[in-house]
């Protein structure tokens, strides 16, 4: 391994004092390219300290005392993309932008890019971004929101915030974190531009394109020709891109630093004047292997290695500034050498900086610090609705409670914003966003395209630009196609940038089972443990109209005061239902107006005072745990419920305190047994070694069919029924003597 890295290391400046320069890529000049000496000499300057920093990097990886080693090496044209663009054009980088980072920070004085990388890459807690957690090319003062390694997870959030500034600005949004002029940037490779999400990304940009909608945002595709092992058919990216609708094209040669800045300002420029998407396609080869820990020889040649290595980038930035007459080769030399000096300096410095050294300070940032809450807005609401005030005093069901809590969330506030499939005329499939639009306009209120992935990217775009951003995924079933959104991307990113870059937003989502009449599992999906182990997430349930309100109202305020992400998992079979025993008792329904609290967040609604026994339940569950309370009366069992509301983080602590002394507990759980909230309930009980006597009912761990024969695998009514009566055998047979 030292062997390789040491040969690694001489690559370049053995071909500089050989004198094996390549010869010329393009035909560019300097000056059609906008660069002056000075520019060309500071973008090498950029190229060299990426170098070597790749270069320390694998070799305090190779000696146990740094931790990532996947460089940019091959990559450094990027710096020409950095030199081209504003310092304010948000960009999400990929992992081989070393050069990019370093060129950004060369524009704001005081910026240390070298010692924050060196802190990086042996995960000292001193490390300005993450803090320690992770090596991510990040900064707040660069306007570079932290990835880890991305496969193109990046690119559905870089649409969202492209999407965000033009929306600020029909807004005029005061408080907007993207200038109105502004572009943002993400960074992929050839072999990413292949996923799904990519894909949905680029065609969302394209559709956005084709419809004539401003949409500021510049691909760049770093083409190396090969994804960790596996090549890319030569042409495949060009074929692919060069001729989508709605979506400019531009090719420059990144091996040329020069070609590549010709190529970056031209897009540039087509973003900032014409707001339309570009795809940067930059020609790249990549050095050393994937990774420090990759064999490359076992799947290239070595004839096919060196090849590549004589394209060195920085080979042909040698070239230039020596015709250019800006250095000669021995000063070429010595500056190498003194920036390798200052970055093995810094290497060694930075390995005897502070590590995280508790789980307590690893999951500091995993949720940023609050904000304070604003002051409130003088003068008259923002819009009026005039159907509102009746509808707001007169009884309704769920939906429509739903969509009056979500109009006076937007009345109150107008960084909040409604999209997703559907949502806009039509109102919902449910009509949760009824009149919605109507009320707030196309630009508050507004229809997607169907990929979940662009529509959670959206949102978490649009929170980078200081909005509360309400997407909803039409189905629970759906919300698996883009499940990373979630894991890798929105809850991930308060963590891994310490707290500096947030993405609030409150996500709604129509799931859960008993639907009558439109079921199958696609819309009946009784699974929610795709939410439940992912770090920060709040997942927030209500089981009745008015509770939806109270909920929401609080999950507001989580996005907004502290920045959470918040799941709103809405119950569709409860949507309409207005009656709990019999038609007309309207005790499912509620007036808006009459209910005025919130919902403390972690505070489980409690239904009841019977002292025989509790029941833990959610959503449907409270519902048929409510129809059962009469009956199990009837037989002389008197029952608590305790309704969750919260499901991640599960409430423990206050639901021991809401059982009680009551020794006889039930739970009620919808969801399929394995994988359910009622496991780590249970897993709880074990763990504090409760003296009460707990049963659990759930649904069959099965995907629900179609018609009645779903029944058959749902908790039931009876099931409930019989579960309480087998708990509490003794009050049942003082009942019956």
């Amino acid at each position: 391994m030292a062997g390789a890295i040491a040969a690694s290391s001489d690559g370049f400046l053995t071909r500089l004092k050989e004198g094996r320069i390549p010869a010329p890529l393009a035909a560019t000049t300097a000056s059609e390219a906008g660069l002056s000496a000075i520019d060309l000499a500071a973008l090498f300057e950029s190229q060299l300290t990426s170098r070597r920093l790749d270069l320390e990097a694998r070799r305090l990886g190779a000696e146990k005392r740094g931790f990532y080693s996947i460089g940019s090496s091959g990559h450094e044209g990027n710096a020409a993309t950095a030199h081209a663009f504003r310092v304010d054009d948000m960009a999400f980088l990929h992992y081989r932008s070393g050069a990019f980072y370093v060129e950004r920070a060369r524009k704001i004085a005081g910026e240390t890019p070298i010692w924050n990388m060196a802190l990086s890459f042996v995960a000292s807690s001193e490390d300005p971004i993450s803090g320690g957690r992770h090596k991510v090319l990040g900064s707040k003062p660069l306007f570079i929101p932290p990835q880890t390694s991305t496969i193109a997870s990046h690119l559905p959030k870089a649409m969202g915030a492209a999407f965000s500034i033009a929306l600020a600005r029909t807004h005029k949004k005061p408080d907007a974190e993207l200038p109105f002029d502004s572009i943002v940037l993400c960074s992929f490779g050839d072999a990413s531009a292949n996923h799904s999400t990519a894909q949905g990304a680029i065609n969302a940009a394209a559709l956005t394109g084709y419809r004539g909608l401003p949409l500021p945002l510049v691909f760049v595709c770093e083409d190396n020709g090969i994804g960790i092992s596996v090549k890319t058919p030569d042409g495949w990216v060009a074929a692919n891109y060069s001729a989508r609708p709605g979506l400019k094209y531009i090719y420059g040669d990144g091996r040329d630093i020069v070609d590549a800045s010709r190529a970056a300002r031209e897009a540039e420029y087509c973003a900032r004047i014409s707001r339309k998407p570009v795809f940067l396609h930059l020609r790249t080869v990549r050095l050393m292997g994937h990774a420090g820990s990759d064999l490359e020889t076992s799947y290239r040649d070595r004839a096919e290695i060196e090849i590549e290595a004589d394209q060195d980038p920085l080979l042909h930035t040698a070239r230039r500034v020596i015709e250019a007459g800006i250095m000669a080769r021995d000063d070429i030399e010595t500056l190498y050498a003194d920036i390798s000096g200052r970055v093995h300096r810094a290497m060694e410095a930075a390995c005897d900086r502070p590590k995280l050294t508790s789980a307590a300070e690893v999951a500091t940032s995993l949720t940023a610090p609050p904000r304070p809450p604003k002051a409130k807005r003088a003068g008259k609401p923002l819009m009026t609705a005039p159907d509102d005030k009746r509808a707001r005093a007169e009884p309704q069901h769920m939906s429509r409670l739903i969509s009056l809590a979500l109009a006076s969330e937007m009345n109150r506030d107008a960084n909040v914003v409604v999209f997703g499939e559907d949502v806009a005329k039509k109102g919902g499939v449910y009509g949760a966003t009824t009149r919605l639009q109507q009320k707030f306009g196309p630009s508050r209120v507004f229809d997607t395209l169907l990929d979940e992935q662009s529509i959670l990217g959206m949102a978490i775009g649009l929170a980078h630009n200081g909005y509360i951003p309400v997407p909803e995924i039409q189905f629970l079933a759906y919300v698996h196609n883009a499940e990373d959104q979630l894991r890798g991307e929105a809850a991930s990113l308060s963590y891994f940038s310490n707290g500096q870059y947030t993405n609030p937003m409150v996500l709604r989502i129509a799931g859960l089972a008993y639907q009558k009449g439109f079921g199958g599992h696609f819309h009946n999906d009784n699974s929610i443990a795709v939410f439940r182990d992912i770090p920060g997430i709040v997942l927030v349930c209500p089981s009745s109209g008015a509770e939806a309100v109270k909920l929401m109202r609080e999950a507001f305020r989580l996005a907004r005061q502290e920045r959470r992400v918040v799941i709103f998992l809405e119950p569709i079979a409860l949507y309409g239902v207005k009656d709990l025993y019999d038609a007309g008792d309207g005790l499912m329904s509620a007036s808006f107006d009459e209910i005025k609290e919130k919902a403390h967040f972690g505070a489980p609604n409690i239904i009841g005072d019977g002292k025989d026994l509790a029941i833990i339940t959610y959503g449907n569950g409270t519902y048929l745990s409510r129809r059962a309370l009469r009956p199990l009366k009837e037989k002389g069992v008197d029952a608590r419920i305790i309704d969750l509301r919260w499901l991640a983080p599960l409430p423990m602590d206050e639901v021991i305190d809401a059982i009680g002394k009551r020794r006889n507990v039930l739970i009620v759980d919808e969801c399929r047994k394995t994988g359910s909230p009622s496991e780590e309930i249970m897993t709880a009980f074990a763990e504090r070694s409760v003296s009460f006597k707990c049963s659990r009912v759930t649904s069959v761990d099965i995907f629900i069919p179609l018609g009645p024969a779903a029944n058959e695998v749902l908790v039931s009514e009876a099931d409930i029924i019989s579960a309480a009566l087998s708990l509490a055998v003794k009050k049942t047979k003082r009942a019956a003597e």
